[in-house]
């Protein structure tokens, strides 16, 4: 996300809680916001993607290979 874009949801964050937004505004903020957390969780993905940890026996493994536990 660039930095402008990063800027106009302050702005708008900004506005929204000063004196409101108006429809178009709201709409605007909220594309903006959920652009930046889909690019976030891809961030996260990735980095755990390459991340690994050292199980019980001593072993390096990918923590992609960690199954959810119910």
């Amino acid at each position: 996300m660039t930095k402008e874009k990063i800027a106009r949801i302050n702005e708008l964050a900004k506005k929204s809680r000063a004196e409101g937004l108006t429809q178009a505004e709201a709409a605007e903020q909220a594309a903006l916001r959920r652009e930046y957390i889909d690019e976030m969780k891809q961030s996260l993905r990735s980095q755990l993607d390459n991340a690994d940890y050292i199980d019980e026996k001593g072993v390096r493994r990918p923590v992609s290979s960690l199954k959810k536990k119910n």
